[in-house]
């Protein structure tokens, strides 16, 4: 991908999203859903889209509203819904549409009013109701697009367990809301909003997690050793969260940006020369990093604090470098989980963790692409961590209870903060103390053209497709195409040697397929993998 010429300066006026047009379009357009394009779909966070596109309109959300409500009430779902957004433009508009459906299909929405509420406080609710067991079954809303350009909207079920709902649950909404839209939403039930906002029931979400905090992370030792450390939320729902850490347990904390604007105008650029609030993007954290140091470690949330990025004095951490570093400190400084408890890491995840894995003596699991299949391992406390290379992760209490079941930005940046202040390291120092044991990684994420039909035999590959027997010199040790760790399909390939592997998945959005490659012989290497990668692949698709 060519690196735009705005790429890490601050976004210009003639770059930012017109907010009253965007929401007019949210009202006024109507999808067609005869256009696949404009149909609800579900993909691994939820339904996102743009509403001047007509893939993210009122239309949309009334129906999957209805479908959720539906849903539920045929799952026996008769608790309360916790439900959250973030500072998108397009979030509150649809906030609002939701919650007059809920609120008339009888659905009982616990909500705090006049603050944004990011996704791991409505994961962490959501366990906290349904492990007291009363008051019937709870799940959750989070309207978010999370680290999308302010221009997109998005919609996400959480259901009782907490975390990104799964494929049995979402196909099964997805269908609905998109029959609903078929038949002209005449099965959509709705209220007023007066009367809805009348009906909700107000839920500090703030309090019980800041309150919990010292369950899943050490805050004495960060408070006692002084540790300075610099925030920002990126415009996101994160900002009144870490005003209450800040003022409740006393930290040497100072958020560096408190503004909300649904524009975004303050970020600096990403990488393609969009307006994109990715925490583990330089370009997008240019503001964070031109104050590193002025802190022994800074932390960037997304949107919907669902991702994190951790800045020391050395730069922004690769989130497949941190994610090494949160895994080795984690299993020898958290002697209350299970002596059996796993690492959970998706397949375009960095070797490296499969290494610390086999260094303390810990299994890990890898799965496909998705939080979802996190879930039910940090539920039960088979798994201690799970995470994936975008700089989504969350792990257990510190006694081995689930924390949350959904991506926690908030809680990696503290654990920054935990571990510079016990072992007197940054976290960036520590990887390189980490790189010099077990080997230094190259690792990069390219997209590569390709048809409907190629995108379609591609997510449906069988091993035996592949022909290849080498990859970067080095003979092949796996061709798979179902996970390792719980042998689901993974929607694409993955072929691997003893030093280096790819993977390659079709987009869900566009004409490209997206290949991951990893290296433990240097960029040099790396770049000749990723090369035969792209002929490996090719080859597999037969000419199509």
């Amino acid at each position: 991908m060519t690196l735009s010429e705005l790429a890490g300066k601050r976004a210009p006026r003639s770059l930012l999203t017109n907010i009253p047009r965007l929401v007019a379009h949210y009202y006024e357009t109507r999808p067609l859903p005869s256009d696949p394009l404009q149909r609800v779909a579900f993909g691994t966070s939820g339904h996102r889209g743009n509403s001047i596109a007509g893939t993210f309109n009122e239309t949309h959300i009334l129906a999957i509203a209805q479908a959720v409500a539906e849903y539920r009430a045929q799952a026996g779902i008769t608790g309360p819904l916790y439900m959250g957004l973030d500072t998108h433009a397009l979030s509150e508009p649809a906030w609002m549409t939701a919650l007059e459906v809920l609120i008339a299909n009888g659905v009982r929405v616990r909500v705090q009013p006049g603050l944004f509420t990011p996704t791991p406080l409505i994961s962490h609710a959501i366990l906290e109701h349904n492990r007291v067991g009363v008051d019937g079954v709870a799940d959750g809303i989070v309207i978010t697009p999370s680290h999308n350009p302010p221009q997109d909207g998005g919609f996400k079920y959480n259901p009782p367990s907490g975390g990104p709902a799964d494929t049995d649950v979402t196909k099964v909404v997805q269908a609905r809301a998109n029959q609903i839209m078929e038949d002209e939403l005449r099965d959509v039930q709705r209220v007023s909003l007066e009367d809805a906002m009348a009906a909700l029931e107000e839920f500090d979400f703030i309090t019980p997690y800041v309150t919990q905090l010292p369950d899943v992370i050490d805050l004495d030792v960060i408070r006692a050793s002084g540790v300075r450390i610099g925030v920002d939320p990126l415009g996101g729902s994160s900002l009144p969260v870490w005003q209450a850490i800040g003022a409740a347990h006393d930290l040497n904390l100072t958020i560096v940006n408190d503004v909300i604007d649904p524009s975004f105008a303050f970020m600096s650029v990403d990488r393609d020369g969009k307006i994109r609030m990715d925490c583990s993007s330089p370009h997008a954290m240019a503001g964070l990093l031109a104050l590193k140091g002025d802190f022994d470690v800074a932390i960037g949330n997304d949107p919907d604090a669902d991702r994190h990025g951790i800045v020391t004095a050395d730069g922004l951490m690769n989130p497949n470098h941190y994610l090494a570093v949160m895994i080795e400190y984690l299993f020898q400084n958290r002697p209350g989980w299970r002596a059996d408890a796993a690492i959970g890491k998706t397949l375009v995840s960095s070797a490296l963790i499969d290494r610390v894995g086999a260094s303390i003596g810990r299994r890990v699991v890898e799965v496909p692409v998705g939080f979802k299949y996190f879930v039910a391992g940090l539920q039960d406390g088979s798994f201690g961590f799970g995470g994936e290379e975008s700089a989504g992760a969350s792990f257990l209490r510190r006694d081995g209870r689930a924390w949350s079941t959904d991506k926690d930005g908030l809680i990696p940046g503290l654990l920054a903060a935990e571990m510079t202040a016990r072992t007197g390291q940054t976290p960036s120092a520590r990887f390189a103390d980490l790189t010099a044991r077990l080997g230094a990684t190259a690792y990069d994420r390219q997209d590569a053209p390709a048809t409907p039909d190629q995108k379609k035999i591609l997510g449906s590959l069988s091993p035996e497709q592949v022909t290849a027997t080498t990859l970067g010199g080095d003979p092949i040790t796996a061709k798979l195409t179902r996970a390792p760790g719980n042998d689901e399909a993974i929607g694409g390939l993955k072929v691997t040697t003893d030093e280096a592997w790819f993977a390659a998945r079709p987009s869900g959005t566009e004409d490209v397929y997206k290949i991951y490659a990893e290296s433990f012989r240097g960029p040099d290497h790396l770049k000749q993998v990723m090369n035969e990668a792209r002929d490996v692949v090719a080859a597999a698709l037969g000419g199509q």
